[in-house]
């Protein structure tokens, strides 16, 4: 049972901080995503993991063993890479298993790894194919078979779908999904894509300038984002931001002003005169007819329409272009670029953050 625990796990170069002090726990048997932007210290995390980055100070274990100063091969983990850093020279089958060979095992214990690995992977029909032979997606499987060959009790994947199309991205993304759940190992996997994190993680790590943000279950994160980063990384598109004021026992801004419900008093009492961050989701705002005080309740300007098919996004300009929505709405009643719209923004589904901390408040 291979879980992986960081305690006060810090990266720098120099007097450059890189990953400020991670403490979380990747449990056994779960697949873990780290998602954030370029530069957020998702890759290192994961090469910290491998063996390939130093650890500057801190505790890392893999199955409750320290392997600060454990060489990667002895670490029992697997590491697939964006690139598929495939040998052009060798065939499929030779390329699942040259790992093997360099560790000196039998031709014959070589064989059925090889061949249970292409079995998995759909592979066993290809093996005597090289490289160039294959389409992005099939090479793909050779870097997974490659890594699969090895047994470990840690698979980790770094980025391993942004070289694909659209569609093979989908398809390799179940198939990884479905090898994980198969073979009930430990998983860590690195994107900077959240839809692929939304998909593919039983939890996500968000990360932001080599910090975990928040760690949970897609859904969690996606309903209760703990602050404004997450609210505003997590979703497509993502969550709409809009600076509000608590004001007279009232929510306002330049667009709206609703009374504060009972079951937010609370909540605000200490927020008077004070600014917060309004947060609500495109697929929460619809639109209406009609208003009355204990609804939020706003009208703008529509400059983008992007029919989707299933749905509708709109763009919305509000405050002479002070403030932005983007809303979803049904595909059926297309409205046009240009056109005045009222919109109801779903109370029950609205956050709050603190504008000074980020911190979620309400919801």
């Amino acid at each position: 049972m291979a879980n992986i625990i960081f305690e006060n796990v810090a990266k720098k170069y120099g007097d450059t901080s890189i990953i400020k002090e991670l403490n979380f726990e990747i449990k056994a048997h779960e697949l873990m995503v780290l998602v954030g932007p370029s530069g957020c210290g998702k890759s290192t995390t994961l090469r910290m993991i491998a063996g390939l980055e130093d650890i500057t100070h801190g505790e890392l274990r893999i199955k409750d063993r320290i392997v600060n100063k454990v060489e990667p091969k002895d670490r029992d983990v697997a590491m697939v890479f964006q690139s598929y850093a495939l040998y052009p020279h060798m065939t499929v089958g030779e390329n699942i298993a040259f790992g093997l060979r360099i560790r000196k095992l039998n031709a014959e214990k070589i064989n059925e790894l090889v061949s249970e690995a292409a079995e998995v992977l759909g592979l066993t029909d290809l093996l005597d194919r090289k490289p160039k032979a294959l389409s992005g997606g099939q090479r793909q499987r050779v870097a997974l078979g490659r890594a699969l060959v090895r047994k470990p009790s840690v698979f980790l994947f770094d980025e391993p779908l942004s070289n694909l199309d659209a569609e093979l991205r989908v398809q390799m993304r179940a198939e990884i999904a479905r090898l994980q759940k198969r073979l009930n190992t430990t998983a860590v996997y690195v994107t900077h894509d959240q839809v692929e994190a939304m998909t593919l993680g039983d939890r996500i790590a968000v990360m932001n300038k080599g910090e975990i943000m928040q760690v949970g279950a897609p859904l969690d994160l996606y309903e209760k984002p703990k602050n404004v980063f997450v609210a505003g990384f997590l979703g497509t598109p993502p969550m709409n931001l809009l600076n509000v004021r608590v004001e007279d026992n009232q929510i306002k801004n330049g667009v709206f002003s609703m009374a504060i419900p009972s079951a937010w008093q609370a909540a605000l009492e200490n927020f008077e005169n004070k600014k917060l961050i309004l947060g609500v989701r495109p697929e929460h705002i619809t639109g209406a007819n009609h208003g009355d005080s204990s609804g939020i309740y706003c009208k703008g300007q529509i400059e983008i329409v992007e029919t989707l098919g299933h749905e509708v996004l709109i763009h919305v300009s509000m405050n002479e272009g002070k403030e932005k929505l983007v809303a979803k709405l049904p595909a059926h009643d297309i409205p046009k670029m240009g056109d005045n719209i009222k919109l109801e923004l779903d109370v029950n589904a609205i956050h709050l953050f603190d504008a000074e901390t980020e911190e979620r408040i309400i919801n």
